[in-house]
């Protein structure tokens, strides 16, 4: 909707000089005639409009400035973290990393996973998200590695979620100087790459597809892999669900007998978001029984959710407002606010619609930097690599993205998470919500 302005009411002249007095002399170009009103504006500013401080702020504004609407709204109140120090038997080389990385002590979900995995259990943790579900596998895994010489092998759906953890563990290596060498196998990886990852690569990290077609059938050239798997980990397992979650089970049950045949039992430490039935959907997977983890010590901030129904246009028609229209205003309301926003789209067209409308507002000064991006799949992996560390630098006010941000990647703090649509499912819903609030704070 475009903006009014105001109109500024006409210079008075209705009140006449005394004749007594000189007469006026005319204004210079230099002069500035200043109306009554203008003179009271300037004496008594209006008092400043409340700018939202935090994702609380916006719902209570939107509440009561669009109460038709708004159809629901309920919080989800927050909770204290529930910590643990140190297992006494986590290498000192990594314990250093850690502090140098300002990680001090575990949440107890953290711990309990630690503790499972040292007596051997195959594991899933299932707590929401940003609940710091990495570290409940890479503690056992780097620890082996670093004990033993084990390697792992990393199973993600989506090759930014790869990249992401692979940047969280060479940071991790170099705060401490582990000696851990990680790398990315998929569809990116350069052809002189892929040898030394076969022969040296001590996490490998891949996806199901790469695992199916570039791994198993030629398992004879990661024989050192095999020979000395210690640990698989299965990130997002809720997304592997109906046709899908099949294909995927039969692929590790290939994985298994390949790892039979070289004298390995790897165990399984598998992750997932909030879902109803976590540990029956983990041992359908893997075959196996699983110790299931469910209860996060991670604090969480309090999360506002509003539903919001687009307004009637054409009462005669029973017409509505589009969602893209109301997407973008509430975004640009949240941006305007100084909140980072994150908008979900669920095609790649309408990111970048939504990104073309929000770029007009906020990127129409090409001398300033971008605040606005989009994130999605077709783009070149050196672009995707570029906005990914955009995004957790802190440099991008709003983000349009498809299901490819869903998942677990590092974007830093983000206050307003804005879905253009229902997701299609009640889990992705909920995980989609899960991006917001990450320190903290109320979204």
């Amino acid at each position: 909707m475009p903006s009014l302005t105001p109109i500024r009411a006409p210079h008075s002249d209705a009140t006449p000089a005394s004749l007594s007095d000189p007469m006026p002399a005319a204004p210079s170009r230099s002069s500035t005639v200043l109306s009554q009103s203008d003179v009271s504006h300037a004496l008594f500013p209006p008092p400043a409009r409340p700018v939202p401080a935090n994702g609380g702020d916006l719902a209570q504004r939107l509440q009561r400035k669009y109460a038709d609407r708004v159809t629901g709204a309920f919080t989800l109140p927050g909770r204290e973290g529930r910590y643990a120090p140190f297992p006494d038997d986590l290498p000192e080389a990594l314990a250093v990393a850690l502090r140098a990385r300002g990680v001090t002590r575990l949440y107890s979900h953290q711990a309990e996973a630690w503790e499972a995995t040292q007596r051997g259990e195959d594991v899933v943790v299932v707590t929401p998200t940003a609940s710091g579900k990495s570290l409940c596998y890479t503690l056992p895994v780097v620890a082996a590695a670093m004990n033993d010489r084990s390697k792992a092998l990393y199973l993600f759906p989506t090759k930014a979620l790869a990249q992401d953890q692979v940047a969280e563990l060479l940071e991790l290596n170099a705060a401490g100087d582990l000696g851990l060498r990680a790398a990315t196998f998929d569809g990116d990886t350069p052809g002189d790459q892929r040898r030394a990852i076969r022969l040296n690569g001590d996490i490998v990290v891949t996806n199901p597809d790469m695992l199916h077609q570039g791994i198993l059938p030629h398992h004879t050239k990661w024989a050192q892999l095999f020979e000395n798997l210690r640990y698989v980990v299965i990130d997002e397992i809720h997304t592997y669900r109906g046709v899908f979650g099949s294909h995927l089970a039969n692929v590790l049950r290939r994985l298994m007998r390949i790892c039979a045949f070289y004298g390995t039992r790897p165990q399984f430490i598998l992750c997932s978001a909030t879902i109803g039935n976590p540990k029956a959907h983990a041992e359908a997977l893997i075959e196996r029984p699983t110790t299931a983890l469910t209860e996060s010590g991670a604090p969480t901030g309090d999360k506002h959710v509003l539903l919001w129904n687009p307004p009637v246009v054409n009462r005669d028609l029973g017409l509505r407002a589009s969602a893209r229209s109301q997407s973008t205003r509430i975004a640009r309301m949240a941006i305007k606010a100084g909140l980072k926003t994150l908008i979900f789209a669920s095609s790649r067209t309408m990111v970048e619609v939504l990104t073309k409308y929000l770029k007009d507002v906020f990127d129409h000064d090409p001398r300033k930097p971008a605040r606005i991006r989009a994130y999605r799949g077709g783009y070149l992996p050196t672009e995707r690599r570029e906005a990914e560390r955009a995004m957790r630098a802190g440099r991008i006010d709003g983000i349009v993205a498809t299901s490819a941000l869903e998942l677990g990647v590092d974007i830093g703090s983000s206050d307003v998470v804005v879905l253009n649509g229902y997701p299609g499912s009640i889990a992705a819903t909920w995980q989609r919500f899960g991006r917001a609030g990450r320190r903290q704070r109320p979204s």
